[in-house]
């Protein structure tokens, strides 16, 4: 696996208050190297990705940990950022505060410290009517893995999920715990209209549209409970780290 680091290049100004100019360099092994790779992400972002093209729930719960770390160091200050991903993270910083190098070095000596660990203990339910016109995939996606509608509700609400991470649109959470039974790839057409609260699953993880927009993720049904307002604190209903579980409510042809 290639490893990225950022070098101070040779010819770097010294003038004060200069941004710092990054080259990147690419260290090969003979054999598949294990670490993580860092890549700039422009002059003042660094994308940490410590994965492999398979999701590792250990890997995603050592680097929550990480994130928490690095937000109770580094993020009291406004010009400092972590984003938490999918088997990775960034770190958004002020290049004339903290040099790209400097910043590299903390991200893998955090790495090598920091151990998986449950940092949230926090569950929540959302109540879900399957099927109806909410969910219409749900018939379909039922025969597709040789189930009755009534066996793959079953399966879907109690199996327990955990959110990797929130993004794609404001409130949404990358839900991972689905069962390998009912995951399905994504449309290949995303539909140009999902409602807000539809119940949804797309590939190997399981969601809830937090607002209504565009998805190539398959419907399950409805949930009333609200993912995202702006007038709460936190706006968000879901952080990455809870655990989830869907509440049947019923279920409607």
């Amino acid at each position: 696996m290639d490893v990225q680091i950022l070098e101070k290049p040779q010819d770097a100004s010294s003038d004060a208050g200069d941004i710092p100019s990054m080259r990147s360099t690419e260290h090969r092994s003979h054999a598949l190297n294990s670490g993580p790779r860092l890549t700039a992400a422009g002059a003042g972002a660094l994308l940490f990705d410590p994965g492999t093209r398979l999701f590792d729930a250990v890997m995603q719960t050592r680097l929550l940990a990480m994130a928490k770390r690095i937000d109770a160091t580094l993020c009291a200050n406004d010009t400092t950022e972590v984003v938490l991903g999918v088997n990775n993270l960034m770190l958004v910083f002020n290049p004339l505060e903290l040099h790209p190098n400097d910043a590299s070095e903390m991200l893998l000596k955090l790495w090598e410290t920091t151990d998986a660990e449950v940092v949230s203990e926090r569950t929540i339910e959302i109540p879900v009517i399957y099927g109806g016109a909410a969910g219409e995939d749900l018939n379909a996606l039922s025969a597709s893995a040789g189930l009755s509608v009534d066996e793959y509700v079953r399966r879907h609400s109690e199996a327990t999920y955990s959110v990797a991470c929130i993004g794609s649109m404001p409130g949404f959470a990358y839900m991972t715990g689905l069962p390998p039974e009912l995951a399905v790839p994504r449309r290949k057409v995303p539909r140009m209209k999902v409602d807000e609260g539809t119940v949804i699953v797309g590939g190997t993880q399981a969601g809830v549209m937090p607002c209504t927009a565009p998805s190539g993720w398959h419907l399950l049904g409805r949930t009333d409970r609200r993912l995202f307002d702006p007038q709460n604190s936190p706006p968000c209903l879901f952080e990455p780290g809870n655990t989830v579980r869907f509440i049947v409510k019923g279920v409607e042809a």
